[in-house]
């Protein structure tokens, strides 16, 4: 399967391995470049890590539930059922900061859960080590500090452990790990906390994000998960052998934050994947307390699960007229075909260098081996400070300019070069079949430094 947008942006990332990004942390990117080692620069390389790590984050739910005092048989379908579920299904192996920051953080709640059992400084020191690396994943880490005091102050023994080093250790150990990141941003004028903390101000309110948050995450989670979670949270089994508390406790502030972002703005339906190992620990319990005729969700959950990812998985296969216009799998669709066309057009005009208004079409066009000549988003430069780069474009000759037909501003690229000329639309997609539209316009003369400042507006 094609990259996505992002993925192909995180794997330029990976070619320039550094301790920040514009958008994120680093580890996708160190992650990326290490699977790219390992198995080569494809599809199957940038997708190694996060792929093992899906697999990885099953195994530390059932765990988990072991932990909490679950027998094999419920700790077991934990497992499973966080595996049934059609976002870690159908994206589980996708290349994108979750991938890393999922599992870090399930191994944070693992590592603290043995070192409250055993009172031992390596469990705790593990736990503030996989706490760090799950900031340096993705800054909805942060949410796992509060969690953990939440749920260390809620019982006597929990309290005793605060007034013992290991929790402060842990809190020591990750906050040293993160500084590398704040290090960077502290070089960089704080770029990646302004972009990601600039999100957390509310502007209108707009309750209408809360209930596409919770229709999109029951579907996402898989309808009969949702429901076995469900249950067991409002019903609280007793007699499952499951202790919920300490998860409930450590979700709690994310959980809270996304409800509070949903108010005033879209939650973006990857974001609360770290919390479904916890929703897997609930479903199960769910499922071992249902008796009678309600038994048979628990049946039928993880069949559900299989056959809507499979159902998802197959539209990448499928022919494209079979969906049209709905299409799920278009943005992965005919990018060799779009990319040679469009190879074919640049040298027939002369253009030296292809431009784009967006850095995912960049970061796709850049990994195309038909494209031969140097690719760039004239737009958002700052994007690229600091990536090994394509060989410069020589911007005094002529060149392309692509993008969707919606994203492409004439007007702007008028102000930014002497000439101008559209050479007609091209169509991404399945030859003969509905796909997404780009136009492209023929430029030379720039009037202002497209490289260092960018073209405002296009």
């Amino acid at each position: 399967m094609h990259l996505t947008e992002d993925e192909a942006y995180y794997r330029l990332w990976s070619f320039s391995p550094a301790l920040g990004y514009e958008d994120h942390p680093p580890m996708i990117a160190w992650w990326i470049w290490l699977g790219r080692h390992l198995a080569g620069d494809t599809p199957l390389g940038v997708r190694l890590l996060p792929t093992l790590a899906s697999a990885a984050t099953g195994l530390v739910a059932f765990d988990l539930a072991r932990l909490s005092g679950a027998g094999a048989r419920l700790a077991s379908r934990a497992g499973i059922l966080f595996n049934a579920m059609l976002l870690v299904l159908a994206g589980g192996f996708l290349a994108v900061p979750d991938a890393p920051a999922c599992l870090f953080w399930v191994l944070t709640l693992d590592a603290g859960l043995r070192a409250r059992r055993a009172k031992a400084l390596a469990w705790w020191s593990a736990a503030g080590l996989a706490a760090g690396l799950a900031c340096l994943s993705k800054y909805s880490a942060l949410f796992i500090a509060p969690g953990m005091i939440l749920w260390l102050a809620s019982d006597r023994e929990g309290r005793t452990a605060l007034r013992t080093p290991g929790p402060w250790l842990a809190a020591l150990i990750a906050a040293a790990v993160f500084a590398l990141n704040i290090a960077w941003n502290a070089e960089h004028q704080w770029l990646t906390f302004a972009k990601q903390f600039g999100r957390v101000a509310a502007h209108d309110f707009q309750p209408r994000y809360l209930v596409e948050l919770v229709a999109g995450q029951i579907l996402l989670s898989n309808p009969i998960v949702a429901i076995l979670a469900l249950s067991a949270a409002f019903k609280r089994p007793r007699k499952v052998g499951l202790v919920l508390r300490p998860f409930v406790l450590m979700g709690a502030p994310f959980a809270a934050y996304l409800v509070v972002h949903s108010l005033h703005d879209r939650v973006q339906a990857h974001w609360p994947v770290p919390l479904y190992p916890l929703v897997a620990l609930f479903a199960a319990a769910g499922a071992e307390a249902l008796k009678g005729r309600a038994a048979w969700l628990a049946r039928i959950a993880v069949p559900t699960g299989f056959v809507l990812a499979a159902a998802l998985l197959a539209m990448l296969l499928a022919p494209g007229r079979w969906f049209g216009r709905y299409d799920a799998a278009l943005p992965v669709r005919g990018w060799g075909a779009f990319s040679a066309r469009l190879e074919g057009v640049r040298r027939s005009s002369g253009a030296a260098w292809i431009g784009t208004s967006s850095y995912g079409l960049a970061a796709e066009l850049a990994g195309e081996r038909a494209l031969t000549a140097p690719v760039i988003q004239i737009a958002e430069r700052e994007r690229w400070r600091d990536l090994a780069a394509a060989p410069k474009p020589d911007m005094s000759r002529p060149g392309l300019i692509v993008d969707l037909t919606r994203r492409v501003n004439p007007t702007a690229l008028k102000v930014c070069f002497n000439s101008v000329k559209p050479l007609g639309t091209f169509t991404r997609g399945d030859p003969g079949e509905v796909g997404k539209p780009y136009a492209v316009f023929a430029v030379s003369g720039p009037r202002v430094d497209i490289l260092a400042g960018g073209c405002a507006g296009a």
